[in-house]
């Protein structure tokens, strides 16, 4: 019997497969213009798998999170709070869609949504007439604390399976892996 989690598993295998054959055919052939090191079919499969690994985790961990999230915030909005709390108090909007990826109209709307909740404050750059900037507020702080409070029970389940330090240890190769891709979007 093919129940619904049987299913959406076969269909992702099915397209992992699909994915693998395309994968491989691409790195089977060199151009006499570039010189290009062969990696093994054995080293191309674990890369797929590792980046797989990856999205599969990033899904998963992004709906439990959001899950977790106080009512009235979502996860694009918590994502600009954190980029604040980690990164930097002042940002433009374009900085922000640049650092995180997103259209800036896509920025735009959920600085929009921020602002009337009173969690950041947009107002013109001194220096330019056209631009913005945006800083977090106390309220956005507070907002940024909490949400982080919400999603402690599921981190102390995930912990609770793979130890604090496992987690030490994969943390070096993903950071290398991340700062290697920002580097060459």
């Amino acid at each position: 019997m093919l129940n619904c989690s049987n299913a959406r598993l076969f269909t992702f295998e099915l397209n992992v497969r699909v994915f693998a054959i395309t994968f491989n055919f691409n790195f089977n052939f060199i151009t006499e213009q570039e010189e290009v090191v062969m990696i093994k079919k054995s080293d191309r499969e674990l890369a797929f798998t590792f980046f797989n690994e990856i999205n599969i985790i990033s899904q998963l961990s992004s709906n439990a999170f959001s899950r977790s999230l106080p009512s009235g915030l979502n996860q694009s909005q918590f994502t600009v709070l954190n980029w604040f709390s980690r990164v930097d108090s002042v940002a433009t909007p374009g900085r922000l869609s640049t650092a995180l990826m997103v259209t800036k109209g896509a920025m735009t709307n959920t600085l929009k949504k921020l602002a009337e909740k009173g969690f950041i404050v947009i107002i013109p750059d001194a220096s330019s007439g056209r631009q913005k900037v945006v800083t977090m507020t106390p309220k956005g702080q507070k907002a940024h604390a909490a949400s982080i409070k919400a999603a402690t029970p599921m981190m102390n389940q995930v912990l609770g399976e793979v130890s604090s330090e496992q987690m030490k240890d994969q943390l070096a190769t993903l950071q290398k892996v991340r700062r290697y891709l920002d580097e060459n979007r």
